[in-house]
């Protein structure tokens, strides 16, 4: 008898949602949290958003994306249940432009240009690589499951306007794996029944 090789849910999204989360030195309070998307399928279409909150912006929510209805979806559908102060719909989503440089294994760096801004995003220092694997309804209150390959970052730096952000990311474990709270997450795939 053989398995079906298929997961029964339906596909939302595919793509990457890398993160930083960057905290005080000694395990203290986060200071800046920034999630990092780039979509190839969904039901709004494919494009990038970055979602930003810092202390150097005064804990104020920043959205920028080149495509405002992903914006606008992802935080119903998904940022509502990971950090709602991303999903609060009456945030300005900001036009942005989205390029990216490194290679996976020494430096991968994020860059995000408005017309005001510039942000720079940089993962460095990796840990071994592994697949997180969240199956659908497994998470009280969370009807989505999710399969992403988590490349984990022991340094990360968040650069805004020429500011370099203060804080360091954390270790964490997921699972039996060692992580860090500033991954690359790629290969990201969201499902839901």
């Amino acid at each position: 008898m053989t398995t079906n090789p298929t997961d029964p849910n339906q596909v939302r999204l595919t793509g990457e949602n890398s993160f930083i989360r960057l905290h005080a030195g000694g395990g203290g309070p986060m200071l800046t949290r920034v999630s990092h998307w780039r979509v190839l399928y969904s039901p709004a279409g494919p494009g990038h958003v970055l979602y930003m909150k810092s202390d150097m912006l005064e804990d104020q929510v920043l959205v920028y994306s080149d495509n405002i209805a992903l914006a606008r979806w992802l935080q119903e559908e998904i940022e509502s249940l990971l950090f709602p102060e991303f999903a609060e719909q009456s945030l300005p989503v900001v036009d942005a432009e989205f390029s990216k440089s490194g290679d996976g294994r020494s430096f991968w760096t994020e860059k995000v240009e408005s017309e005001e801004d510039t942000i720079l995003l940089t993962w460095h220092d990796f840990g071994e690589p592994f697949m997180l694997r969240v199956e659908a309804g497994s998470v009280p209150g969370r009807p989505h499951g999710v399969y992403s390959c988590f490349i984990p970052a022991r340094q990360a730096q968040i650069t805004f306007n020429g500011v370099v952000a203060a804080g360091r990311p954390l270790p964490e474990a997921r699972g039996d794996k060692e992580s860090s709270s500033a991954c690359l997450a790629w290969s990201e795939t969201w499902v839901r029944p």
